[in-house]
């Protein structure tokens, strides 16, 4: 079987982000698409890319859920012309919950760290699994994963309160308006330099961290912890 090729990360930030923020800011004149239209084209495009992934993937990750839930939301605030203090809260509201969530797997069995960086689709997990045990030094790679974990919990909770500052900053005007709309988009520009990039930085040196551990406690040198591109 065929595994669908991996999206060009540069067209996926054009579509579900920059595209949008481009939208809102440009045409929620009332000459243009107005406050209304230019919401529901701005948000169908990362909507139509979430669920275009998931059809070309045959499945839907829950991280993908989460951000079609999230553009689904802030329609419903758009459109229903809530207060613009419930977008901050549901700008924060999702990394706050992803983030308690994964400081409460620190406890389990399985740390939800495991499905969110240290990934078999990235690292040779079964062999380095098998080095651990073979060589006893699972338990300390384990503690070193719960570690991982509670950092990894802090990165979103860190994550949840820029978020909602960002957005208080920014969105002042009252929903379904052309000022809403132009704020929402400089919202949308901005996040992804202001914390998606400094969150994907933080989880590239968590796994660099958890891959150093696992080198010394397995003797793999680092090319053979990854796995190779096919």
């Amino acid at each position: 079987m065929t595994t669908a090729a991996k999206p060009n990360p540069l067209l996926e930030i054009a579509v579900t982000i920059v595209l949008p923020g481009i939208v809102l800011m440009q045409a929620s004149s009332a000459d243009r698409l107005g406050p209304a239209g230019a919401l529901v084209a701005a948000l169908s495009l990362p909507l139509g890319w979430g669920l275009w992934d998931a059809v070309r993937r045959r499945r839907l990750n829950w991280l993908a859920l989460l951000g079609v839930v999230g553009t689904l939301m802030t329609g419903g605030i758009g459109l229903m012309q809530l207060d613009a203090h419930w977008l901050a809260i549901k700008e924060a509201t999702v990394p706050a919950l992803m983030g308690l969530v994964v400081l409460g797997s620190a406890w389990m069995r399985r740390p939800l760290i495991h499905a969110l960086v240290f990934d078999a689709a990235l690292l040779d997990t079964d062999r380095i699994n098998a080095l651990l045990a073979e060589r006893r030094t699972a338990v300390a790679f384990e503690a070193r994963l719960r570690q991982g974990t509670l950092v990894l919990g802090a990165v979103f909770l860190a994550s949840a309160a820029a978020n909602y500052a960002l957005a208080r900053w920014i969105v002042r005007s009252p929903a379904g308006t052309e000022a809403f709309n132009q704020e929402l988009g400089r919202l949308t520009l901005l996040g992804w330099p202001l914390i998606s990039l400094p969150m994907m930085l933080a989880l590239m040196a968590l796994l660099v961290w958890l891959a150093d551990g696992a080198r010394r406690l397995t003797g793999l040198p680092y090319g053979e912890l990854f796995r190779s591109p096919h």
